[in-house]
């Protein structure tokens, strides 16, 4: 009865043990993924803005030629861009606030604070 209940207590110290080195590594790791989805973001957005510079310029040849249907189109496409832009900068402040409460929580760890 007795070897029983020391080895519950030492199965229960040891997880507990490893639990806490876990919980104090998880916001490293996570730091680590949300700064590569914000490089991945900041990425999408130059290319966004690239595809509407190419869409602005290919609009405003078709406006001097005379080309309304290819200029809808191009009108179409930069609408288009433009909410993959938004939805970018959305996710990048996502990312960010990730970010940021990640680096308290480390903070926190580090310090003992709850």
């Amino acid at each position: 009865m007795i070897r029983k209940t020391v080895y519950l207590a030492v199965t229960a110290a040891m997880l507990a043990v490893s639990g806490l080195s876990v919980a104090q590594a998880a916001p490293n790791g996570d730091m680590r993924g949300d700064r590569r989805e914000l490089r991945q973001d900041r990425h999408d957005l130059r290319g966004d803005r690239r595809d509407m510079r190419q869409d602005r310029h290919a609009l405003r040849h078709d406006l001097r030629t005379g080309n309304r249907a290819g200029a809808r189109a191009q009108r179409r496409d930069l609408r288009g861009d433009r909410h993959d832009l938004r939805a970018d900068r959305h996710d990048m402040r996502g990312d960010r606030r990730d970010l940021r409460g990640d680096r308290h929580a480390t903070h926190v760890a580090r310090n003992g604070q709850r």
